[in-house]
């Protein structure tokens, strides 16, 4: 009797003890799971494969390309691109890590000898866990399946020729977006003053109006293939995340106004020839014109443009520079047409007085174009960054009033070489003494971006959070100096009724920020298939995103709320 409760007593015991141990177990491998984007592709279309990581509690894992990476066997007729990993977190020792979730995506592209036969695409995605303590695991890898459709190219040159078409139309739009509305009335005043010339001297302005504009479009697609080819994801407004750009930008926005108002006149010391001079400023200034009218486009996505852009990124290179210099022609197709029919200037009025009162609010209307340019280096450098900017544009006025002083026709040309000299040096010198966008400036200035009232920040584990919990989400993806973006916050989603109707309705607001370069955001974007923000995306509870256009308005956002 006693051996047999002493057998008992040690069954008992292991068995406690075997309890103990799966409940205190921990699930140590990760939960994959992947998609292909979209699933279903036209020959000479590109797409992604998603693989999904859901790392268990307490577990992380780094970022070493040898352990934790997609490999996919060779497949006849399609080519794959690099590894994007997401952006992930720095420890203190330096290290990329993730933890929660991530998601890893290789590109890849169906060539036109791609046979067809293939109907899944083989992924073996590696990992290594380690617990956050710093104990690593043995690395494993997972064999994942995906399925896979390629169609022939039908209807492929139908849907690109309607995406070249909504290219064109998104580029005519962009003519009387705010952003652009300064340059283009500076040039009508332009025009203006060749109403009295003839026909060839209208047309030519036009033409090099048209010139500036598609040049640029030409160099930014060239950016862009170059950019592309590289593995770098980008979108449209990039430029705009970089404080070196904006600041040039907005200098040249500056020193624009102030020569509206005669503090200078740009010429070469010594040059008296005025009408020489003339001939060749008219055609560089509607040059220059087009240039700038593309300059403050490019943070500006109008209806239509933003699909045309999305499909653009997803294309070969000579898509791209067909798409862009289509965005081109449609921004500058009015000065087109007033190039071929110049009868149209009569609708103008004359020259007068009017003009010069004309030109200065121009004037004013660019200062507040560089206010918003320093607004939007507010969320790129920080606060003693823009007064530091401040400071640098007081110098430079200071550098352009010499230069429009001293460096006049009437004065020796010694004297004029002494002053355009001087004016450089002030500019030039106080640039490198007060500027400083260093990456250590900028990045101490990452969590600038505002979050106004109930709006929360954006991350993919938060998105996941709340529809695992039901809840409703609406995510707002913008930058601040994206002017589409803050016209649909301020007259839509950031008004009071609109905020009390989510609550109302329990949604959870999310906005993404991508003022400064945000590589999670970037995928977003992509996998929506838009270029550049706004984007606008609602999750009702069980159901899939639903995606609004670029232009919203409050009718749109309430009827998503209906059925909740």
């Amino acid at each position: 009797m006693i051996k047999r409760s002493l057998k008992e007593t040690i069954i008992l015991f292991v068995l406690l003890l075997l309890s103990f141990s799966l409940l205190f177990a921990q699930d140590k491998t990760p939960d994959i799971t992947g998609r292909i984007e979209p699933p279903i592709l036209k020959i000479g279309e590109s797409g992604k494969i998603i693989i999904k990581y859901i790392i268990p509690e307490g577990m992380k894992m780094a970022k070493q390309e040898d352990l934790v990476f997609l490999d996919t066997p060779d497949v006849s007729g399609i080519t794959f691109g690099e590894t994007i990993y997401p952006k992930g977190i720095t420890d203190s020792h330096g290290d990329i890590i993730y933890k929660h979730e991530i998601e890893i995506i290789k590109e890849f592209t169906v060539n036109k000898d791609y046979s067809g036969k293939t109907t899944n695409i083989e992924v073996i995605a590696g990992y290594q866990l380690c617990e956050l303590s710093g104990t690593c695991l043995f690395p494993d890898v997972k064999e994942l399946s995906l399925p896979f459709k390629a169609e022939a190219g039908g209807s492929n040159a139908m849907n690109s020729i309607k995406f070249l078409f909504m290219a064109f139309l998104g580029g005519l739009i962009l003519n009387i977006m705010p952003c652009v509305l300064p340059v283009l009335s500076i040039k009508a005043m332009s025009i203006v003053n060749h109403s009295h010339h003839d026909k060839k001297q209208i047309f030519n302005s036009s033409m090099a109006y048209t010139a500036g504009i598609v040049v640029s479009f030409i160099v930014l697609a060239l950016v862009i293939i170059l950019l592309k080819m590289s593995g770098e994801m980008v979108g449209w407004g990039f430029q705009f995340q970089s404080p070196s750009f904006v600041m040039a930008l907005l200098v040249l926005i500056f020193v624009f106004a102030l020569s509206l108002f005669d503090v200078f006149i740009l010429r070469a010391p010594g040059t008296q020839v005025a009408s020489k001079a003339s001939a060749k400023g008219g055609l560089t200034g509607s040059f220059v014109s087009g240039i700038f009218a593309v300059l403050l486009a490019t943070p500006c996505t109008a209806p239509l443009l933003g699909a045309a852009l999305g499909f653009a990124f997803l294309q070969p290179p000579a898509m791209i520079l067909a798409i862009f210099i289509l965005i081109g022609l449609g921004l500058a197709f009015p000065f087109i047409l007033l190039g071929f029919w110049p009868k149209a200037i009569k609708a103008i009025p004359r020259p007068g007085e009017w003009m010069n009162i004309f030109k200065e609010i121009m004037g004013f209307l660019l200062f507040l174009t560089a206010f918003y340019l320093l607004r939007s280096l507010y969320f790129l450098v920080g606060g003693m960054g823009v007064l530091n900017i401040v400071l640098f544009l007081i110098f430079l006025g200071l550098a352009t009033w010499v230069y429009g002083r001293f460096a006049r026709p009437e004065f020796p040309i010694r004297k004029q070489w002494i002053a355009t000299i001087a004016a450089l040096a002030i500019a030039i010198g106080s640039g490198f003494l007060i500027l400083d966008f260093s990456e250590t400036s900028v990045s101490e200035n990452s969590e600038t971006a505002h979050y106004p009232r109930e709006w929360q920040k954006f991350s993919p584990e938060l998105v996941q959070q709340y529809r695992d919990e039901g809840k409703p989400v609406f995510v707002d993806f913008g930058a601040e100096w994206c002017l589409t973006c803050k016209t649909n916050e301020t007259a839509v989603l950031f008004t009071e009724d609109i905020e009390s109707a989510f609550k109302e309705k329990g949604v959870q607001m999310l906005r993404g920020d991508n003022t400064r370069k945000d590589d999670v955001i970037v995928e977003w974007l992509h996998k929506f298939n838009r270029a550049g923000v706004p984007l606008y995306i609602f999750y009702a509870p069980g159901k899939e995103a639903v995606q609004l256009p670029e232009l919203i308005n409050k009718s749109m956002v309430l009827n998503l709320l209906k059925d909740l």
